[in-house]
């Protein structure tokens, strides 16, 4: 009973009926109250999302399995104290994590939501030592920029271990299978008519289960229980009848089950013979069998094997010929292949623990049986080790992408993807890091090509959806984080995909529905639907959807930074530095909560506060024009004008295309009194942003200090019939009209 309720769990938890798997289970545990059992119900209430419940049921329990399952359930609960304290208990130093690699990663993520950034990487280093397929682990350790490069963690030497570990289990589960069939066949009755196949399939689940030491005892019990009645069900002959008498029973039942798979036919016997003659049937039965494992051959088998065949059946035929018409049972004699195959190849592990019967197997046999059995080790083990080095092969370029990728190398990224083969890069998940890394390259027409792509391809994938949301947002939500003065210019710095989709919102728009119809518990369509009221210029009710983007997930880092944009946008500085600190305590990393922040305290004009967070967004990022920018604008507020523009000319060499920076360059130039410089570089920000009002003005500014007095004039009239932004319009409609006034007269607004 117990065994079958274990069967029926496990297949309702592969089936997805987990309240089914639950009520089975509450069942199992209360006839059966063993810790397994109960282990087996915490893992049915993780499934249908009752952390609460498993907590309940295994707190206090002290076996490994046990106090992982808590320590998830704890991490589920958020009460990663104590998810952490059952993990590695203070009180006892030297207890192991329980679940090796996926205990050391569990561990690790608890570390890392606690801010320990360092011990985080040294659980996820573990992880990856013990199992170097372990993903996550890799992935956790990019995301800290602290992962090792990925040719030396999927390295020759790690597929030389991954196939000595894969060698090892095989030939552990080898012996196991052959200490199984050992307490099988002792424990058969003499006169095996006598069991029933129900009977066949308790036994053979009682001695699977009560195996030590073999770790995959469970599952494979599981897996052969199911395909018990089906295999049991081919001894039975089509006639009723036959079956009731004949006390002829096929072998029985091993743990692999398709070691002899049988295919029925033939016509039964018309009279039983006695039980006298059930020991020869089965031995002959046997010495068959082995001579079918040496040859490779089935029953119709190739004619340049019948002769020899021929000879045994005959030998065998003088020594049983009293037992012939019991054959038709498993199918008529060996000659006739009209009925075709009878049943499959032994397997290995049944014939090699079969005893030998026939005295006139030759030597010559024998070789044939070693050599046949040895190629066959040598071409699974040979398909074993291409395989884990194809495997390491796939992790090692896309762990190398994803490692430059978070490392913001996002160009060698993009060459180190491009090296996967088509099947794998176009998948939702590379495409979706393709355009990440485009984003970060402030190219926004080929991140929204790959973001779409990936989107079509795998519609229901919500990772990175909510950079593609930031992607297609087109408003003013990063400008006014901005000078008003640069407002406009920042706009074109940033979204240029704005002038070249002119449909952005409807498309966001469209993204937002459809990303809330998917699962409208993921974080990432409430990004979505904020960005689109963002757009709007709807910040109250943008801050309300991002603010249920965090409730749904308080780990989503890109949320928390998302309501910071919005409260500075209602210029609310004091929820916006809380909401850009708390995406920092999610990651530390998250490199747009430091220039938030930058932006609020250059905005506040507390510009050494501002130049500390624009450098640790930089010294995370340090290939991003706008940081560099940004940085510059900060040192220059510090009169610290030399190392502003050295930060300047950094930003106009790492994006030509940003005129940003042009602009600022010109700006600190013109401050300095180097006028020709600034002129200089004016001009050439003419060429990329020729309808820039703030540019207009700043070079009738200059001209009006040289004294050029009708250029001074005509730049002033250009910038006004450009449309500038209301907090410019009266700056620049002020300096029009004194330009004719003493320079006593003058104001340095712009």
């Amino acid at each position: 009973m117990e065994t079958l309720m274990v069967d029926r769990v496990h297949g309702s938890l592969r089936l997805f009926m987990h309240r089914n798997a639950v009520f089975l289970c509450e069942r199992l545990c209360a006839q059966f109250p063993s810790e397994t059992n109960v282990q087996l119900l915490a893992t049915c209430y993780l499934h249908n999302n009752q952390p609460y419940a498993a907590y309940h049921i295994l707190k206090g329990k002290k076996l490994p399995e046990s106090r992982y399952l808590f320590a998830m359930s704890c991490f589920r609960m958020n009460l990663l104290r104590e998810a952490e304290d059952t993990l590695c208990p203070v009180n006892e130093p030297n207890i192991e994590v329980p679940n090796g690699a996926t205990g050391h990663y569990l561990l690790g993520m608890i570390y890392r939501c606690t801010g320990r950034m360092s011990a985080a990487a040294e659980q996820f280093t573990q992880a990856l030592t013990l199992d170097p397929l372990l993903w996550a682990a890799y992935e956790e350790l990019c995301i800290l920029g602290v992962a090792e490069d990925a040719d030396e963690c999927f390295s020759e030497a790690t597929a030389l271990r991954l196939q000595q570990e894969h060698a090892s289990t095989s030939a552990l589960e080898k012996s196991n299978f052959a200490n199984e069939n050992r307490i099988l066949s002792s424990s058969l009755p003499s006169s095996l008519g006598d069991i029933i196949p129900n009977q066949m399939k308790q036994l053979h689940a009682n001695n699977t289960a009560e195996v030590p030491g073999y770790p995959h005892a469970r599952a494979t019990a599981l897996r052969v229980q199911n395909s018990t009645t089906s295999n049991v069900a081919q001894f039975d002959t089509p006639s009723p009848a036959a079956t009731q008498t004949s006390s002829i029973v096929p072998p029985p039942l091993f743990r692999n089950v398709h070691a002899y798979q049988t295919t029925i036919s033939g016509d039964a016997p018309t009279k039983q013979k006695a039980n006298g003659a059930n020991q020869p049937l089965r031995r002959k039965y046997l010495d068959e069998a082995r001579l079918k494992k040496v040859s490779g051959r089935l029953f119709n088998q190739s004619s340049d094997s019948m002769p020899r065949r021929s000879a045994r059946l005959s030998r065998e035929t003088t020594i049983n010929s009293n037992s012939n018409s019991n054959l038709s049972q498993f199918g008529g004699n060996g000659t006739d292949h009209s009925s075709g195959s009878r049943y499959e190849v032994i397997d290995e592990m049944w014939t090699d623990n079969v005893p030998a019967t026939s005295s006139t197997a030759s030597t010559t046999e024998g070789r044939f049986f070693e050599q046949d059995k040895a190629e066959r080790i040598m071409s699974q083990e040979s398909k074993v080790a291409i395989g884990i080095r194809e495997l390491l092969g796939l992790l090692r370029t896309l762990g190398e992408g994803f490692r430059l990728s978070c490392l913001f190398k996002c160009q060698e990224a993009l060459e180190v993807f491009r090296k996967l083969p088509e099947s794998q890069f176009n998948t939702g998940w590379v495409l979706c890091q393709v355009g990440k890394a485009y984003f970060e390259l402030v190219d926004y027409l080929e991140a929204d090509h790959y973001f779409e792509l990936a989107h079509r391809l795998s519609p229901c994938t919500l990772d990175g959806m909510d950079i593609y949301s930031t992607v297609l947002y087109v408003s003013e939500i990063t400008a006014v984080q901005l000078l008003a003065t640069l407002t406009f210019i920042y706009k074109l710095a940033c979204f240029v995909i704005f002038l070249q989709h002119l449909n952005a919102e409807m498309r966001l728009s469209y993204l937002a529905q459809e990303l809330i119809s998917i699962d409208r518990l993921s974080p990432q369509a409430w990004c979505a639907v904020g960005n689109c009221f963002a757009l709007r210029k709807d910040h109250e009710t943008a801050l309300k959807n991002f603010q249920r983007a965090v409730q749904l997930d308080s780990r989503f880092a890109y949320a928390h930074t998302l309501c910071g944009h919005e409260y500075s946008a209602l210029e609310d500085y004091e929820n916006s530095l809380k909401f850009y600190r708390c995406a920092l305590q999610v990651d530390e990393r998250h490199y747009n909560a430091w220039y938030g922040l930058g932006v609020v305290y250059l905005r506040q004009e507390k510009f050494e506060f501002a130049e500390h967070h624009f450098r640790r967004a930089f010294q995370i990022n340090p290939r991003s024009s706008v940081l560099m920018c940004y940085l510059g604008m900060a040192l220059h507020s510090l009169k610290r004008n030399e190392e502003a523009l050295d930060m300047m000319e950094k930003a106009i060499a790492a994006d030509k295309k940003n005129p940003l920076p042009k602009y600022q360059k010109a700006l600190i130039l013109s401050g300095l009194q180097k006028y020709a410089e600034a002129l200089e570089e004016l001009e050439r920000l003419k060429e990329i942003a020729p309808h820039e009002s703030s540019m207009y003005a700043l070079m009738g500014k200059i001209y009006r200090q040289l004294n050029i007095l009708d250029k001074a004039v005509f730049c002033f009239g250009i910038a006004l019939d450009l449309k500038p932004p209301a907090a410019d319009l009266a700056i620049i409609k002020s300096a029009m009209e004194k330009v004719h006034l003493p320079d006593e007269l003058m104001d340095d607004d712009l």
